[in-house]
């Protein structure tokens, strides 16, 4: 992977301007891996761990701007990860991303369900990475809203079709 990186040249089509990134994976060559592509980005503010728990203590004491999290990890998973992020008034407008090699439907469904922004598969192409930051970055606090709001209305309607 690190030689399809070096070999292409991949340039922000905005400035990250100083943002900082979390990026919890129980994988350190895959956290490497990230944290390099995301150098290459131009993001120099970087802040890992390596599980969920360490991971919401790592969010709590460095207040990141973005999360990159793993699905399947040892203590919390990343679905709780998220969860618990999107819990938090204080905390619930930060941008998410699932990074994970589950990339079926209902992983996937899960994901966004528990309050992802965008939900990438691994391996991912540093361009893609590229473009998820860049979209997620954008969402202002009313769309997050808004999209909550209408995932629980599609899940509650889902509720009422099973029921019937």
């Amino acid at each position: 992977m690190m030689d399809e990186l070096t070999s292409v040249a991949v340039q922000p089509t905005q400035p990250p301007h100083n943002k900082k990134i979390l990026i919890i994976d129980d994988t350190p060559s895959i956290v490497e891996y990230t944290v390099h592509v995301l150098h290459k980005l131009g993001y120099t503010d970087i802040v890992k761990a390596y599980n969920g728990v360490e991971g919401l203590e790592r969010f709590y004491s460095e207040r990141p701007d973005c999360v990159i999290v793993d699905v399947r990890m040892p203590g919390l998973d990343g679905y709780q990860v998220v969860r618990t992020i999107r819990g938090d008034l204080s905390a619930a407008n930060t941008p998410l991303i699932i990074l994970s090699a589950f990339q079926e439907r209902d992983q996937r469904l899960t994901g966004i369900l528990s309050g992802v922004d965008e939900y990438l598969g691994k391996p991912f192409k540093p361009s893609a990475l590229a473009s998820t930051l860049e979209r997620v970055m954008r969402i202002t606090p009313e769309e997050r809203a808004q999209r909550m709001e209408h995932l629980a209305d599609d899940a509650l309607a889902a509720d009422d079709d099973d029921t019937e």
